[in-house]
């Protein structure tokens, strides 16, 4: 500011020097005549700087301010620094602008932003899928024209907004939605949306778990309660053999129930224990072992063949692992016929290790596959029942699996049999250092690729 009032006053100097000098030299009326003319080429070069400020002013943003000597210098360089800092501050709001923007399109939940009218002003792209919206076309559009459902257009109608409403999403039924509004600013309002389907799933998983124990419960227990109860009545009229053959029944199902509470605290303990640690089991011992287990589970009744490449060591929870195999081997007795041939095979390469078991029983049908791992799935309800199954083997093997980054592949066809692999990845399978020379196994023969099974 300084330097403009020092750049007018020595203006002002020159003009009066000018008329001074002039009007010494060639009279009064000539010195008057030059300070005139001196004011009045001042005042043009001050229009047209004016006038170029003027035109500066109306072009786009980022138009290079004007130059020029002495004080308009100084003022246009005043309005480029002053320019040159607005520039940087709206960059670093619209990079932050551009930020907030992105997080908000990358949220999982739905954000639409309504004017006074309910209109849309802003919406995100979570929000489009959930309420099948499309911002190319709906911007400027009151929703209630858009989301029709009756729950809606009440609650958005109604200004009580301190509870959400549950909705079913409009492009896809089976999604249910959590919708609530906050209002906010001047007759602002924030629509949030969230995907609580899976929730929903959880909840009904939850109610079918728990009927579905009570159920498995309820049906031995009441067998015990019934012979119980005949044993009370008709004790004296018995003879010892019925005697025996009621308690024996009895006790078959208070068995039952046993196994029952042990695979659910089974499944309890693997959902909630810590991650399984790298204990060391020898593979081939492993399968020996539980090729002689089903040896005494058929009891002679199948013929059992054991094709274990040796060298390999399984790393994890040993417990975990024998019984998630375990689970496998006594399937395939339970579920093989009387004649029946169960093998077990193992095999370890460069891309870990694969623990199968093949049989040629019954089979199972291709639309059951998937379904298999589900917690009291069973094929056939009442066969299962009649082999001692719970329904929750294939869960606990399927959770151990997945403990241990391995995964469960099924293949099965009614009438053929079925081979259940369990997959363990590189990192889990360790060759012992003889063995890595002398394996026969170096190059094991593939086994057939199916797809894992979803559970």
């Amino acid at each position: 500011m300084t330097s403009v009032w020092m750049g007018a006053l020595s203006w002002f100097g020159a003009v009066c020097f000018l008329g001074l000098t002039v009007g010494a030299f060639a009279g009064q009326r000539w010195g008057l005549a030059s300070i005139a003319v001196a004011l009045l080429a001042l005042c043009l070069h001050h229009l047209r700087n004016l006038r170029r400020l003027q035109y500066w002013a109306i072009e786009p943003n980022g138009t290079p301010v004007p130059d020029a000597p002495g004080v308009w210098g100084e003022v246009f360089s005043s309005l480029n620094r002053r320019t040159r800092k607005a520039a940087a501050v709206r960059s670093e709001l619209e990079i932050r602008l551009r930020r907030f923007l992105d997080a908000s399109q990358a949220m999982p939940d739905g954000v639409v932003v309504l004017n006074r009218q309910n209109a849309i002003e802003w919406m995100n792209a979570s929000a489009e899928g959930h309420f099948g919206l499309d911002h190319r076309k709906d911007l400027g559009a009151p929703i209630g024209n858009l989301v029709r459902q009756p729950a809606f257009v009440h609650y958005l109608d109604s200004g009580a907004y301190g509870e959400p409403v549950e909705l079913r999403s409009l492009r896809d039924p089976r999604r249910a939605l959590s919708i609530q509004i906050i209002e906010f600013g001047i007759d602002r309002k924030l629509l949030l949306s969230r995907d609580i389907s899976q929730l929903h799933r959880l909840e009904t998983m939850r109610r079918d778990f728990v009927a579905n124990v009570s159920h498995e419960l309820k049906t031995p227990l009441t067998v015990v309660t019934g012979f119980i109860e005949t044993l009370q009545d008709t004790l004296p009229e018995l003879t010892r053999e019925e005697a025996t053959a009621y308690l024996a029944m009895a006790h078959d199902q208070a068995l039952r129930m046993q196994r029952l509470v042990e695979d659910l605290l089974t499944l309890s303990a693997l959902e909630t224990d810590s991650p399984p640690g790298d204990e060391r089991t020898d593979v081939a011992e492993l399968i020996e072992d539980l090729a002689e287990e089903a040896a005494a589970l058929s009891a002679g009744r199948h013929h059992i063949e054991v094709e274990a490449a040796a060298g390999a060591v399984l790393l994890g929870s040993a417990r975990e692992l024998r019984s998630a195999l375990a689970n496998l081997v006594s399937n395939a007795v339970r579920y093989t016929p009387e004649g029946g041939h169960i093998r077990l095979l193992w095999q370890h390469g460069p891309e870990g290790g694969r623990f199968t078991v093949e049989d040629d029983g019954i089979g199972i049908d291709a639309r059951d596959i998937p379904r298999l791992t589900e917690r009291f799935y069973r094929v056939d309800r009442g066969r299962s029942r009649e082999t001692g199954g719970t329904g929750l083997g294939l869960a606990i093997v399927k959770h151990v699996l997945n403990r241990h980054q391995a995964s469960l592949h099924i293949e099965s066809e009614p009438g053929r049999g079925s081979r259940f692999t369990a997959r363990f990845p590189a990192r889990r399978v360790q060759r012992l250092p003889d063995a890595a020379q002398s394996s026969p196994d170096r190059n094991p023969p593939p086994v057939p690729e199916a797809p894992p099974v979803a559970g």
